[in-house]
């Protein structure tokens, strides 16, 4: 039998998601956020794969995912793993930062997606805490302050390239950038490959592979995961779970049901249940 379980609280105005689970026989299939991600291992530990390698978060880890950072996830052993994971949008994290520093210093990469630093860990599940208690003990002020507090020492800990520095550029990255923006402007619609070496202008093998290398999914699964996110924000506005399917281009409301629950760890009736309780 298994003693899966999951709480999850969503922000009503802000990009800001939380979660709080324990997963014994729960399997994340791959697939990525359009948020940073911090999470931390509470108990047990779990193992994923990211950035082409494999790591595991034991007890007391802090994990660090970029925006579009693709990952899986599951229980290293049969005794499971005790989570804790906060999603926040690039605007908001670009805006605690500047609360820290003062000025605005741009968006930070996170080359690690494991850390061990227990003054992070500290850090991350206070902030998880007061945002999964409703406002029971901690203030909206008091929340602010933990926000901008994690964010900057996450940060300053954690971060590979510090916020202003700048990644250069490729004909790959090109490549993938076109193919992607076709991928957001149409997420519903029936694409191939073709249609996405056209607007890339190159080969389809070409465009493939750049798609591949830079985001980490190939082509498919990157417009899986726009949909989901739409399919996220339908249901968290209250529409239907059966519209939500229909909407955003999934066969029907079990299809959309089996992936949402497979990359976000549960189902889309329990996300609706967190949206509508704030």
């Amino acid at each position: 039998m298994t003693h899966d379980w999951s709480r999850y609280w969503r922000s009503p105005d802000r990009p800001i998601e939380a979660m709080h689970a324990h997963f014994e026989r729960h399997v994340y299939h791959r697939h990525s956020h359009e948020t940073y991600s911090f999470g931390l291992t509470e108990t047990g530990a779990q193992s994923f794969s990211c950035r082409g390698g494999a790591h595991t978060s034991a007890a007391g880890m802090v994990m660090a995912f970029n925006p579009d950072d693709p990952h899986d996830g599951h229980a290293a052993d049969a005794l499971g793993f005790t989570y804790r994971i906060v999603h926040l949008g690039p605007e908001l994290v670009a805006g605690a930062l500047a609360d820290a520093t003062g000025r605005r210093t741009g968006l930070p990469l996170f080359d690690s997606p494991v850390v061990d630093d227990p003054a992070l860990a500290y850090a991350l599940r206070a902030l998880h805490a007061a945002l999964l208690d409703g406002g029971t003990t901690a203030t909206a002020l008091r929340r602010e302050e933990l926000l901008t507090a994690a964010v900057a020492s996450i940060v300053r800990r954690a971060a590979t390239r510090q916020p202003g520095s700048k990644a250069g550029d490729s004909t790959g990255k090109r490549v993938a950038r076109r193919a992607r923006q076709v991928l957001h402007d149409r997420p519903t619609d029936d694409l191939t490959i073709d249609d996405l070496a056209r607007a890339a202008g190159a080969s389809r093998y070409a465009v493939y592979r750049a798609f591949q290398a830079e985001y980490g999914l190939p082509p498919s699964d990157y417009q899986r995961q726009l949909r989901l996110r739409k399919a996220r924000a339908l249901i968290a506005a209250g529409t239907p779970i059966g519209e939500v399917a229909a909407a955003t281009g999934f066969a029907d409301q079990s299809h959309l049901t089996r992936w949402f629950t497979r990359c976000f760890g549960l189902t889309p009736g329990a996300y609706r249940r967190a949206a509508q309780q704030r």
